[in-house]
This record gives structure tokens, C-alpha cells and sequence, in this order.
């Protein structure tokens, strides 16, 4: 008998949720008596397709069941797709559907990257009884939390359109470089051709209220109680969620057993994670893709049918050190012994582009002038990246980027020594606008002996929320403040005579919408102005940024 005699799938079964919406999903089970631990996954972009199939089988050869649903409002479902909305309760719901039938043995496990992992989050919020585990890849934080700018990033209207409708829209073959060009953000959608309903609503709430908080998980660890995998890559674009989560499950589970039970796993991964060892011109090494479908197995082994494999018993961290391209294990996130240094920024006034007089380094400033530059919103810093959803940014070379006057640029002096940078990346920085509101942005870079400078993280502050999101409140120009940008995460080494750099920006375009300086309604104006920016760097107003050293030989 062959292998694929050995399991059966069947097409279009419903699934009956609490308001009498049908959902579609596909069942694949072993041949032979059961029941079966059960993994589900519900998707927005079509259970019908042969890489879940071929994946529903491969479980099923395992001795697993598994059930692979549309959402509500996309694919063979019923309903209206309402991101994230109802996933909590349709989640509940088709895991305890699963957990009565026949063939499962009341253990289920969740799976799926991207949209697949936040709607899981929201499902496990819920608790529902029979759910055992999950495995969450590449997952979307809460709002906010990777657009601090109040407003939908313009690729989020590229994925808006992706989802339009209820199967996957064509999003290629917009001219997205327009679109982005577009102003105001407010008909944004109608430039791509499709008027959506879902940007013009959350453009009507341009900070965090009570819309956006009936969708938070990242404030509600203590309410979940779940056995989770954590995966991401330290260049996908949604890669902050996945460390945050792993350490605030850790750390703030609702019980001592989930606390044990977290598993985190980074790679040198773009979006999709673990599909290739090369993303832009960096080679990371064949050593940087490993086995992640024996991972699931073996997680799913211990938690849903009791196998004792040990997998809980090894250390919970499992990284990809760039530069050295080696994995290693961890006890800990972030690790206990980083040291977290501060390299100063200094110059004469002069900083502008890499051809200026910036210097990184770790002595405190005394008495320096600082930086300034203008600001153009019609005439933005580019942030190198492909124009659809799929995957924004990477290891990509900025340095004809930072040739430009409106690009301050902070370098340290070749390294004798290699670094390790391992954890979470900040930048304190302290800034004047003319504006009554603006952007700073902040990227850390490495700059190679042969010029290429590979782009390793970054990060944003919009001035009107530099309180928080809920509290927006515009600037008084010419007034210092001081700012703090969240850079993410890396796990990177500097290598002999490699640099040290810093950008400091106003925009990293299409990544973040520009901020027109106006101080108008966000989303609402086609009106810009320049904005005259000040970086300081002084006795009084120390910028820095500040890394997490990880001591020894790297």
C-alpha cells in the first residue's frame, strides 16, 4: 500500500459556528482506528491549495487528524471577513467542534504563520478546553506595536487588497509605487482601484482606543495557559511579536506549567520563514535552514499525545547568531548576560550623509554643535523594500542611501575584535522640529571592509506619540525632546574591521507613511511642509544608541 493510501482526506465539510455561520474546511485523517490527536488551522488565504494538503497529509502519516479551514468571509466560508474580529470565537468554536467528532481524541493543536498566529493569540484568550498547544510563526503584534504612526502602513492596503473579496486577489498587478504616492491617505485605496471599507475604518481611528483593544493579546499573557512555539526570522517584517511573546509568556503565563512550557526559535529568515539560506546579497549558509516539520512533530508528540521525547527538557531558545552563522541555545530571552552599552553620537555639526563628520563611539559627549537637516516629505529616504505585503525589507545595502544630506550618519572606527549584539536594539535620541509634528527614524547598520552596509534593524517615533498611542499630542517646535525608538531585535556579530552604524532619519518610505509636518488630522491632507530637524548630541542631551554586548568570544 502506498503512502498516499494511507490517509483520506475529505473536501467541504461544515463547521457550524454559535451564530449559525458555516465555515469550510477540509478533513484529512489515518486510515485505521482512532481517535486522533487533531491539529487545526484556519487561514484567510485558502485551505484549497496543494501545500496544505501535502502538509495535512504528512501529519496524517504521523497520526494526526487535520483540519484546514477558510475564515469566516474568505474561501468556500460564509460570512463577512472582518480581520480579526471574530477569529477568538470561530477559533473556540472550530476547536471544540473538532474535540466531539469521532475521530479526535479531545487533544487539538493549533498551527499557522502570519494572520494564522494572531488568530491563534485571540482563540487562546478564549480557553477553549480542549485546546492542548500551539505553534505560532512570523505573528503580527497588537496594533501599533509595528506602525507607531497612528494610521495603516501603506503595505497594509497592499494586503487589504490582497484579502479583498473571498478568494486572493491579483495584488501584482497594481502599480503599488503610485499608490504610495499617493496623498491623501485617505483615498489611498480608491488610487489602487478598490475602495475598502476596512482602511476607511481604521483610518478613523488614528490612535489606540477602544476599536483597536478588542483585538490586544500582547497585554493579556496571564489569561492564557498554553504549551507555545514560537518562530520567526530576524528579518521578517512582523518579527517583534514573536521574541515579545516568547518572554512575556515566560515570564507572565497563567500558570507555572506554561511558563515551562515555551519554545522560541530565530532564524535568518525573511516573512516566510525557513525557505531559503539567501535573502537580498547576504548568504547565511546551508546550516540556516534546519528541519522545522520534525520540530512541529516532536511538539505536538509531547503535548497531544504524551510522547516523552524530552523536548521540554532542552534549552527553550533556539538562535541564529548572524555574522558567525551558527545557531546556538538559549536558557533565556533576552539573555541575562548582555551588557547593555551605550555608543554616543558625536560630530561638528556636520553629520549629513556618509560623507560627513559623524562618529559612534562609547565616550559621553561634552560640548558638540548639533546635526540638522530638512525634512521633504514630497522627496522621502527611501527604505528599500518589494512593494506588495509579502515581505518588507531585508539585509539590503543602504549605502547609496546614505549618501544623501537628509540622512545623518554615525560611525564607529573599524573594530579590532569581533562584537556580539544579541537582544533588543534602542536608540535614546534627542531632537527639535520646527514642525508641529514629524517622524525620526533610526537604523543600525553594518558597515563591511568592501563598503556594503547591511541594513540589521530599525525603528520609528512619530513626535505627536511620543507619550503613547493613546495620547497623542503635537509638538512645540523648537522644543528638545527626548525620544526613545524601539530598534526591535537581532542577533548579530560585528566582525573584524566591520563598523558600527547609525542613520538617523524622518521617513523610511513605503515602510511608514510620510508624515507631512502640518500637524493636520493623519490620513486627511495632501498638504506638506519642510521641517527643519535638530539632532543633538552633548553634555546635556547625550543621544546614543545602546546595544546589548554579549560578552566573550563570539
Amino acid at each position: 500500500m502506498t503512502e498516499a493510501m494511507r490517509v483520506h482526506t475529505k473536501f467541504g465539510e461544515w463547521i457550524v459556528m454559535r451564530d449559525g455561520v458555516c465555515l469550510s474546511a477540509d478533513l484529512t485523517t489515518p486510515e485505521g482506528e482512532g481517535p486522533f490527536p487533531t491539529v487545526v488551522v484556519r487561514t484567510p488565504y485558502g485551505k484549497n491549495s496543494k501545500a496544505w494538503v501535502d502538509q495535512a497529509r504528512g501529519f496524517a502519516r504521523h497520526g494526526y487528524a487535520m483540519v484546514v479551514a477558510d475564515v469566516r468571509g474568505r474561501g468556500d466560508s460564509q460570512g463577512t471577513f472582518d480581520p480579526y474580529v471574530q477569529e477568538g470565537p470561530d477559533g473556540y468554536d472550530t476547536i471544540e467542534w473538532a474535540a466531539e467528532q469521532p475521530w479526535c481524541s479531545g487533544k487539538v493543536g493549533t498551527l499557522g504563520n502570519s494572520y494564522l498566529a494572531r488568530s491563534q493569540w485571540l482563540t487562546a484568550l478564549l480557553r477553549p478546553p480542549h485546546l492542548a498547544a500551539m505553534i505560532v510563526g512570523v505573528t503580527p503584534s497588537d496594533p501599533f506595536v509595528e506602525w507607531p504612526t497612528g494610521v495603516p502602513t501603506p503595505h497594509h492596503l497592499a494586503w487589504l487588497f490582497l484579502t479583498s473579496g473571498r478568494m486572493v486577489q491579483p495584488s501584482d498587478i497594481v502599480d503599488w509605487e503610485r499608490v504610495y504616492a499617493h496623498l491623501p491617505l485617505r483615498t489611498m485605496d480608491a488610487a489602487a482601484g478598490r475602495v475598502m471599507a476596512k482602511w476607511q475604518e481604521e483610518l478613523d481611528h488614528p490612535c489606540l482606543d477602544d476599536y483597536w483593544k478588542r483585538t490586544l493579546y500582547q497585554t493579556r499573557y496571564d489569561e492564557v495557559d498554553l504549551p507555545i512555539m514560537h518562530i520567526s526570522g530576524w528579518y521578517d517584517d512582523e518579527q517583534v511579536g514573536t521574541p515579545r511573546n516568547f518572554a512575556g509568556m515566560s515570564q507572565s503565563a497563567r500558570t507555572e506549567r506554561a511558563r515551562r512550557s515555551q519554545k522560541l526559535i530565530m532564524g535568518p529568515w525573511a516573512h516566510a520563514i525557513n525557505t531559503t539560506q539567501k535573502l537580498g546579497e547576504v548568504d547565511f549558509g546551508p546550516q540556516s535552514l534546519i528541519d522545522l516539520q520534525a520540530m512541529y512533530l516532536r511538539w505536538f508528540d509531547y503535548f497531544l499525545k504524551g510522547e516523552d521525547n524530552g523536548i521540554v527538557h532542552e534549552p527553550p531558545v533556539s538562535l541564529f547568531v548572524m555574522g558567525t552563522n551558527t545557531w546556538r541555545q538559549e536558557r533565556e530571552w533576552p539573555l541575562a548576560r548582555a551588557t547593555y552599552a551605550k555608543y554616543y553620537l558625536h560630530s561638528g555639526g556636520r553629520a549629513n550623509s556618509s560623507y560627513g563628520d559623524g562618529v559612534l563611539g562609547p565616550t559621553r559627549p561634552q560640548s558638540e554643535p548639533s546635526d540638522e537637516y530638512a525634512y521633504d516629505p514630497l522627496r522621502p529616504v527611501p527604505f528599500i523594500t518589494e512593494l506588495t505585503s509579502a515581505q518588507i525589507g531585508g539585509p539590503d545595502d543602504y549605502a547609496a542611501i546614505e549618501r544623501r544630506d537628509d540622512v545623518l550618519v554615525y560611525t564607529t572606527e573599524p573594530l579590532v575584535d569581533a562584537m556580539e549584539v544579541t537582544g533588543p536594539i534602542a536608540v535614546e535620541l534627542y531632537a527639535a522640529t520646527d514642525a508641529l509634528d514629524t517622524d525620526f527614524t533610526a537604523k543600525l547598520v553594518d558597515v563591511w571592509p568592501t563598503g556594503f552596509a547591511q541594513r540589521i534593524t530599525d525603528g520609528m517615533v512619530r513626535l505627536r506619540f511620543r507619550e503613547g498611542m493613546e495620547r497623542p499630542e503635537l509638538a512645540e517646535p523648537g522644543k528638545v525632546y527626548r525620544l526613545e525608538i524601539d530598534c526591535w531585535y537581532t542577533a548579530h556579530v560585528f566582525l573584524p574591521g566591520h563598523r558600527v552604524r547609525l542613520e538617523i532619519a524622518s521617513s523610511a518610505f513605503p515602510k511608514y507613511d510620510r508624515n507631512p509636518n502640518t500637524g493636520d488630522p493623519l490620513g486627511e491632507t495632501d498638504r506638506t511642509i519642510r521641517a527643519r530637524q535638530r539632532i543633538f548630541h552633548d553634555e546635556r542631551y547625550p543621544s546614543a544608541l545602546i546595544l546589548p554586548i554579549i560578552p566573550g568570544d563570539a
